[in-house]
């Protein structure tokens, strides 16, 4: 069977930037899960697995606009210390879950001074290329449950 529409396929995978350290990898545990065509994960990935089958092996490269999209300078911002209410020691590297009016953000403690914090809410891999290197390890039809709920269940995926 090959990857497309209504299916599940599971594969591992290694991520590497462009100096070819390991970002993430499926080494040593199950491997990752996802209903093809449900923007489970990047689009460029998910492009380059369409029609794959199970034992396939590959190596993409995904631009940053297929991926976690191009750094937007408008989400590093200045924001009152109070923003931080409850938290006494700010450090740069946090991450915390900001609520905007477009829904909640994850950001990043960029700089922290006196009165202000300069958070950023790009995505920690935005503007990044993204190389990866694929094993497919199955290749099945999605369940009607998993194409209501728009993800896996089960093994790799949600329970």
């Amino acid at each position: 069977m090959q990857i497309a529409e209504r299916c599940v396929a599971s594969f591992h995978y290694t991520l590497t930037d462009d100096a070819g350290t390991v970002i993430d990898s499926s080494e040593g545990r199950e491997p990752l899960a996802y209903l093809h065509g449900a923007g489970n994960i990047v689009p460029g990935l998910e492009k380059a697995m369409t029609g794959r089958s199970a034992g396939d092996q590959f190596k993409v490269t995904v631009a940053p606009e297929e991926g976690y999209g191009l750094r937007n300078e408008q989400l590093i911002q200045s924001v009152p210390r109070e923003a931080f209410q409850g938290v006494d020691n700010i450090e740069p590297g946090m991450r915390f879950q900001a609520q905007t009016q477009n829904g909640p953000i994850n950001v990043e403690v960029k700089e922290v001074a006196e009165a202000t914090v300069t958070i950023d809410g790009n995505h920690p891999l935005a503007g990044q290329a993204l190389h990866f290197d694929v094993t497919i390890a199955d290749v099945r039809e999605a369940s009607d449950e998993e194409m209501s709920h728009g993800h896996v269940h089960g093994v790799g995926g949600a329970h």
